[in-house]
């Protein structure tokens, strides 16, 4: 794998045959985060595949006109010829293998395949999701000398890292952007030496054997489990919403608010999270149409004061969302009226999706014991039913689901780990 410069593009790339250039940047944690497995990938398939590196600031120009906006990007060139497919953000592995696979002859990607041997890591904790439970637990545990590794399907941060504004974490006057808070979150847990896999695909979890398997290949085995994986936007579940998420259907207003300026949105929702997120996409969107199941919003009432009194945001009680369509350049959404049953067509430039929270327990829902809800049952020290395995923050069963509650039950879960392998 080689460095290069602006200078060295066209010999280098453009005249290069098959290659892969990775636009990195300093102090940047996905960069970080896909490094090693740029590099690991390069050892596999680096006979058929130039692997290369540039600095994205100090080649700026070139990054920019190749519609390169943020680190890390990975471009991919065969022959001169730039691929439509690039990879940005948290980069997963598979996603590498992905586009690798699609330049070489299937039988040339068969024989690279075999090549891929399995490894295996111990560790002392093993902590699954890097939220801001997750990060609390490495911290603690890392500043117990005890040896831990977190994991993560994305980069650290959890939900916090997609909320615009966190006003109520305390020991911060002005209210903070949530990308920094779970930025800081992470860099401390990080700097005091928690091993980071982030970005992975979690191929596999057997609690039993207190093993965890990402990216097909690693297996990790540890002698405690932290189940902190949170939860999911719950869906709808309505014609359209599949084929429309992300074309126009999204779930995060920090994530997409700045796409729709002076432009009409509909938000569905009522709650804290539905009413914070329309005041913020207000900023942006020239009118916003709320739609409501029930008679009265049910977030805190400072928010709903808020929300009334902003001109841009109209609220539709007693609605519920049945379909949505696209209309040329529009988004339809068709909400039934809840008391008289009739129909009507609202027309928007985009929909964001606010109905509540799923836990994330696919791949270990039937090992573990559950509320009613789905959530995870802990005791006093986050410990669940079965023996070794702990479960902090939102997945877990609790009537407040907060930040602060949730660097709580790391806290908790990481000394009472500490203190019983000590």
């Amino acid at each position: 794998m080689k460095e290069i410069s602006s200078s060295e593009f066209e010999k280098e790339v453009l005249a290069g045959g098959k290659v892969v250039l990775d636009f990195y940047s300093t102090e940047c944690p996905p960069c970080e985060a896909v490094a090693p497995k740029f590099e690991g990938l390069a050892t596999l398939y680096g006979k058929e595949v130039k692997f290369l590196k540039m600095f994205r600031q100090q080649n700026k120009p070139l990054a920019e006109s190749l519609g390169v906006r943020s680190s890390p990007t990975l471009l991919f060139f065969d022959n001169g010829v730039q691929s439509p497919v690039s990879l940005s953000g948290g980069i997963k592995r598979s996603d590498i293998i992905r586009q690798l696979d699609h330049m070489l002859p299937q039988e040339r990607v068969q024989e690279i395949k075999k090549e891929i041997k399995p490894t295996v890591s111990e560790f002392d904790v093993l902590i699954l999701g890097a939220g801001p439970g997750g990060l609390t637990a490495g911290l603690y545990l890392c500043q117990s000398k005890v040896n831990t590794v977190l994991v993560d399907i994305a980069l650290p941060g959890g939900q916090v890292s997609t909320t615009h504004e966190v006003s109520n974490y305390p020991g911060f006057i002005d209210p903070q952007p949530g990308y920094m808070l779970s930025h800081n979150m992470s860099e401390q847990t990080k700097q005091c030496g928690t091993i980071y896999k982030v970005a992975v695909d979690v191929t596999k979890v057997d609690l039993e054997k207190k093993e965890v398997v990402i990216d097909e290949f690693e297996t990790i085995k540890a002698k405690k489990i932290i189940i902190a994986t949170g939860t999911s936007p719950n869906l709808m579940g309505i014609p359209g919403e599949k084929e429309m998420k992300g074309k126009g259907i999204s779930y995060c207003a920090t994530c997409d608010a700045k796409y729709y300026g002076d432009k009409e949105v509909v938000v569905i929702g009522g709650g804290n999270s539905a009413v914070e997120e329309a005041d913020f996409i207000s900023r942006f969107a020239s009118k916003i149409t709320m739609v409501h199941q029930f008679d009265a919003l049910t977030a805190n009432k400072q928010a709903q004061e808020k929300l009334l009194a902003n001109p841009k945001i109209n609220v539709l009680f007693s609605h519920e969302p049945r379909s949505f369509i696209r209309e040329g350049d529009k988004l339809i959404t068709e909400v039934e009226n809840l008391k008289t049953k009739s129909l009507t067509k609202l027309s928007g430039d985009g929909v964001f999706v606010f109905i509540g929270m799923k836990p994330n327990i696919d791949l270990f829902r039937d090992k573990l014991e559950l509320d009613n809800w789905g959530y995870i049952k802990t005791n006093e020290d986050m410990q669940t039913s079965m023996p070794g395995i702990y479960a902090v923050g939102d997945v877990i069963s609790k009537k407040y689901r907060q930040i602060t509650t949730a660097v709580a039950d790391g806290t908790i879960a990481a000394i009472a780990i500490a203190k019983e392998l000590n």
